[in-house]
């Protein structure tokens, strides 16, 4: 078999400065590879999601992305689809604008404005769904995993699963200062995804004052091999419905806009910007942008 190469790029998401943001690995060229090549060469990437980049096999979508987390494939990784259009943008001179991504079932469009290298990326996305909240009386595991006294939960915030693409169970604290004293438990939080109904922990407090309205939020994922997530694209969006549902967040006949800053307990500190298109408090469409850096590339041979 003749010798193959692919384009690597490892690249910082949701920020313009490298090392800071959420990391992700995007492979150009992807439909080269087998099944068995990229998993070898996402383990070997061991603690970044990769984004593989393949051409599309069917006229109604432009392009195919298949996510690996750390663990396993996924179908949809919302930093990683990010980097991976960012690195399109800047290695190919793809054309900006609107184009249509296919992941597993779905397609989503996604569009890259600006000027290289400060391109932004949007994805344009159908809203989360909801899932059970969680009785009172079924918390203290919840807490205990985390840290969180229930004198910390905000009031007007339910324990609730939210889900797309994957689940999570949004938690929201009454200040931003009760994110630093989280004392995530790991293993205890491995054992819980089949109890609450979802496989992250996404915990969040809003900013007073702030317009548009602004959040920080930490998020634990070890169930998939990710124990403190710096920056998640997807999670903002699910929070953006979210609010909008409980009327933390309004329209007022316009899109409700969020900006949601992640990373800082960690050191990667960066920013998520979501647009929620509603009909009163049901959202209709969900936008996620952010930007992105390009680290280091390379070429990979097989």
């Amino acid at each position: 078999m003749p010798k193959r190469k692919c384009r690597l790029f490892l690249v910082d998401t949701f920020t313009r400065e490298r090392f800071c943001g959420n990391p992700a690995a995007v492979v150009l060229d992807a439909e080269q590879l087998n099944d068995d090549e990229m998993r070898r060469l996402a383990r070997e990437l061991h603690g970044t999601e990769v984004a593989f980049v393949l051409a599309a096999d069917a006229p109604d979508h432009d392009l195919e992305i298949r996510f690996f987390s750390p663990r396993r494939e996924v179908t949809f990784i919302g930093h990683a689809a990010l980097a991976a259009h960012y690195v399109r943008a800047v290695a190919n001179g793809a054309p900006k604008g609107k184009v249509r991504q296919k992941s597993g079932n779905a397609i989503i469009e996604v569009e890259v404005t600006g000027k290289a290298p400060g391109l932004r990326v949007t994805m344009h996305q159908t809203p989360a769904s909801f899932g059970p909240i969680v009785p009172e009386e079924r918390r203290a595991p919840v807490l205990d995993a985390l840290g969180i006294s229930s004198a910390s939960l905000h009031p007007a915030c339910p324990m609730q699963v939210m889900s797309k693409w994957n689940s999570r169970l949004l938690i929201g604290l009454n200040s931003p200062d009760a994110l630093e004293s989280l004392q995530p438990d790991m293993q205890a939080l491995m054992h819980l995804p089949p109890r609450v109904g979802a496989d992250g922990f996404f915990v969040f407090a809003l900013q007073p004052g702030t317009d548009p309205l602004t959040t920080e939020s930490r998020m634990f994922c070890p169930v998939i091999g990710v124990p403190e997530d710096p920056v998640s694209g997807n999670a903002h969006a699910m929070l953006g419905v979210y609010l909008v549902h409980h009327g933390l967040l309004a329209s007022n006949g316009h899109p409700a806009r969020l900006i949601g800053h992640q990373g800082r307990f960690v050191e990667r500190p960066g920013q998520v910007e979501v647009q929620v298109e509603a009909s009163g408090k049901r959202a209709t469409a969900v936008q996620v942008a952010g930007d992105a850096t390009i680290v280091y590339q390379a070429e990979v041979e097989f």
